[in-house]
């Protein structure tokens, strides 16, 4: 499985959207083994921060981390790549994705998956994203159940302190034994993540945006900074390996607030997303 290659088309797509904004690119090498190369785009007209990163790391766990993951002993060696896109407009949703392989002790196995986190609500939109994953899924039945993994995604994707999920979902897998057709999958889903993204982007971007929207957005990003710190594995686990701070945290978003008790109103569309976040 190429991680790398999945960077870079992923990358090249990307940039096709943005008129001049391009990634920078930072290579980083981490203490105790390994390293990686992680590129950032910035103030693009499409997307205010985008996030690709790829990693190679090995080493010990920690003898308390070693205890909590899948395995055995304390060496590990964990590869894969992870996208995080944030927008410039609220009308275009954020999007995650992250597909890994990791080996502790004897125990080897795939994980990821991919969730969109929009911040106005569109069944339309919702239905082309999942579409694309079923679609994978079903083309490689033997290891991935579309079914299994959407509830998984919810499952995952769940502010339990907000009781309210992040979006409205996608796929999440974990803990897939290592094989070639686990390897098959995964490799297909790195690649179908544009097709499953883009449509979407091309859609909204030129819709029209008020003040109003925009600070509903940042708004919004605020339970995204909330999951991430709170909840999200791959965070807790590139802090705990001693993984790059700078690289780990690029998830977050360049401009994010924080209200006290804000509801919108009944019957807006800001309501009818929380309805289907709260559902």
């Amino acid at each position: 499985m190429n991680f790398q290659r999945a960077q870079e088309e992923i990358c090249r797509g990307l940039e096709a959207l943005e008129p001049r904004a391009r990634f920078r690119e930072d290579e980083w090498e981490r203490e105790g083994g390994g390293g990686g190369r992680t590129r950032v785009l910035t103030g693009g007209e499409v997307f205010e921060k985008a996030g690709v990163a790829w990693s190679e790391v090995f080493g010990e766990f920690s003898e308390e981390f070693a205890r909590q993951m899948p395995g055995e002993g304390r060496r590990f060696h964990a590869t894969g790549v992870s996208v995080v896109l944030h927008p410039l407009s609220p009308h275009v949703p954020t999007c995650h994705a992250n597909f890994r392989r990791l080996e502790h002790g004897s125990r080897r196995w795939f994980g990821g998956g991919a969730d969109l986190t929009p911040f106005y609500f569109h069944a339309v939109d919702k239905e082309q994203f999942h579409r694309t994953w079923r679609e994978v899924c079903d083309r490689h039945a033997a290891v991935a159940d579309y079914r299994e993994f959407a509830e998984a995604c919810d499952r995952y994707f769940h502010l339990a302190h907000r009781r309210e999920r992040r979006g409205v979902g996608g796929i999440f897998f974990d803990d897939m034994p290592l094989s070639a057709a686990a390897e098959a999958f995964v490799e297909e889903a790195a690649g179908s993540f544009l097709r499953a993204y883009l449509p979407i982007v091309e859609r909204r971007k030129a819709t029209p945006v008020t003040e109003e929207q925009r600070r509903w957005q940042e708004l919004r990003r605020g339970r995204y900074v909330e999951f991430n710190l709170l909840y999200d594995r791959g965070t807790l686990f590139g802090l705990k390996t001693g993984g790059r701070t700078e690289s780990i945290l690029m998830s977050l978003p360049p401009r994010v607030r924080w209200g006290y008790d804000e509801e919108p109103a009944p019957g807006t569309p800001e309501a009818l997303l929380l309805a289907e976040l709260r559902r």
